[in-house]
């Protein structure tokens, strides 16, 4: 039956492939799962291709999400996992994008995926052109930075508390007492300066 799935998956990536060369930049098959990478300048019309084609019909936008990747030119891969319930299948699509680029919003295609790209620009900072209304949904108004960067503290920037003096939420900058990120990664057995129960009965042993 696994085989029979896979063969069925492999078919629709060369169907794919054979039928809009110009949006897949390349697929492949893996742990039981369609991936295609797809150019970003023809996103749109590759998501709207997999809506409407009768050999597709992939009707269900499940998910969309981000991956980063600081290191990379194309700094982000934004993921997008798709549904035909009329062949039983799922799809993951893959786009690259640079940090400066904006990524075209499927809104119109999927209405749900107004509030995916939304959590994606406010996580990321990835912009979608033609997006209803791109705004932050998980964060505040004058929340600085996106928590989903890999290069975003721990911490954060701001602390946020209810001062009882002022009776009302105030923002304040983040102030460590101590050095949060110093760490030594000593093992306490090897190296520590320190006594540890038991430790006498060794250098009694000498």
């Amino acid at each position: 039956m696994l085989d029979e799935q896979i063969e069925a998956l492999e078919e629709l990536g060369a169907h794919l492939e054979l039928k809009r060369s110009d949006c897949v930049a390349g697929w492949s098959v893996a742990l039981g799962e369609l991936t295609m990478d797809v150019a970003l300048a023809n996103l749109s019309g590759f998501v709207e291709f997999l809506k409407t084609d009768a050999t597709c019909k992939f009707s269900s936008l499940v998910d969309i999400t981000a991956v980063d990747y600081p290191g990379r030119a194309k700094r982000f891969d934004v993921v997008y996992h798709f549904l035909s319930m009329y062949q039983n299948q799922r799809i993951r699509l893959r786009v690259a994008v640079r940090e400066e680029d904006m990524v075209p919003s499927i809104a119109t295609i999927h209405p749900s995926a107004n509030w995916f790209e939304r959590e994606i620009f406010d996580m990321f900072g990835i912009l979608f052109s033609g997006h209803p209304d791109l705004r932050r949904l998980l964060t505040d108004y004058g929340f600085r930075g996106h928590p989903l960067r890999k290069d975003f503290p721990t911490t954060g920037y701001t602390e946020v508390r209810y001062d009882e003096e002022q009776k009302r939420v105030v923002y304040e900058p983040v102030n460590l007492v101590q050095e949060y990120r110093q760490f030594d990664f000593m093992s306490p057995w090897e190296g520590a300066e320190y006594i540890l129960p038991g430790d006498e009965k060794k250098e009694g042993a000498k």
